[in-house]
């Protein structure tokens, strides 16, 4: 784990504009200021990350939104106060003049809490510093893998990065994205905070990114959100989430051109030598924690492609299937 004194020095790091690593409790982000857009536009080279595709802001409590946000609705402090620090972002209205870059120029901006302890030392330093909070997509390259541990990310970027330790991530995926913008909740992105969970404090319906709103709700349009591309968390072989069905008849008609990761509940008979299997969790939080990982341990030379069954179409499994479902698709089409 991070000491103080590694801490305190990616604080000033941060303050001076540079990049640094750090673990939250969904996933290691690759961190800049929010408000310095020449260190945000790093991050964006480094990741070959479009331009357009706006950032996760990571403030160290609920009133440290007050610097990015304005005209919170009461829905929105209603979730702060229930999930933070958690794994839940929260989609509302930028003030002006602050956090362009990270937001891609939008009028709105997402802001999360980290629950890790790491983050939150760091958050802490960081705004002593002047630094209110830290933009922190995935450190990963673009469209790929996401670390759930600082050997991830150094594989991906090297040694040169500062990386703070934080140990594995205790959630593994990332979170929940309820956008709060438009006078009503809408889930963007599904995590391991679930749609009943958000409905159970809110004591209103969540709505979903593809649902109409109310005639009451404002009419902008939805905003861009990390992590929404239909195409995204993919490893570099071919991933297939299908059903334990298609999967098993996959087994008797492929002649594939090299070896097959096979990520099912139960290990299928007779299986060809061609496949490996690794038995997938059946508690949803714990195959959440492990999913990236595991890819990534699939994902190494020689392997032609990842075979994965299709999770319980159940809320508790919803960010999985999410991530599974991103990892599968083809760049570039239009659904996943």
């Amino acid at each position: 784990m991070a000491t103080d004194t590694q801490i305190q020095h990616a604080a000033r790091e941060l303050a001076g504009g540079g990049l640094v690593a750090i673990p939250t409790e969904t996933v290691y982000g690759l961190a800049a200021d929010a408000n310095n857009d020449e260190a945000v536009s790093k991050i964006f080279t480094t990741k070959g990350r479009p331009a357009d595709h706006p950032l996760i802001v990571h403030v160290v409590n609920a009133q440290a939104v007050q610097h990015f946000a304005q005209n919170l609705p009461p829905f929105a402090a209603l979730l702060m106060q229930a999930f933070w620090p958690g794994p839940l972002t929260l989609i509302v209205s930028r003030r002006t003049g602050v956090a362009v870059g990270a937001t891609a120029g939008q009028g709105s901006v997402g802001v999360r809490c980290p629950a890790h302890p790491v983050a939150q030392a760091l958050l802490q330093h960081c705004q002593t510093l002047g630094v209110w909070g830290l933009a922190a997509p995935s450190a990963n390259p673009f469209g790929r893998i996401s670390p759930t541990t600082s050997a991830h990310v150094r594989a991906d970027f090297g040694q040169a990065l500062t990386v703070l330790e934080g140990g594995p991530c205790a959630v593994g995926i990332e979170s929940t994205i309820v956008d709060c913008s438009r006078g009503h909740p809408v889930l963007l992105r599904p995590g391991v905070v679930s749609v009943p969970d958000l409905e159970r404090v809110l004591g209103q319906r969540v709505w979903r990114d593809y649902e109409t709103l109310p005639s009451d709700g404002q009419t902008q349009a939805a905003p861009k959100a990390s992590g929404t591309l239909a195409s995204h968390y993919a490893p570099r072989a071919r991933l297939y989430c299908l059903p334990l069905d298609e999967l098993l008849a996959l087994l008797q008609d492929a002649n594939p051109q090299g070896p097959v990761a096979l990520y099912t509940f139960d290990r299928p008979a007779g299986l060809p030598p061609y496949v490996q299997w690794v038995a997938m969790p059946r508690d949803p939080v714990a195959c959440a924690q492990t999913l990236f990982s595991q890819l990534r341990a699939f994902d190494v030379p020689g392997v032609h492609a990842i075979w994965v069954q299709c999770p319980p179409n159940t809320s508790l499994w919803e960010g999985v299937r999410d991530r599974l479902g991103r990892a599968s698709a083809i760049p570039g089409h239009s659904s996943s």
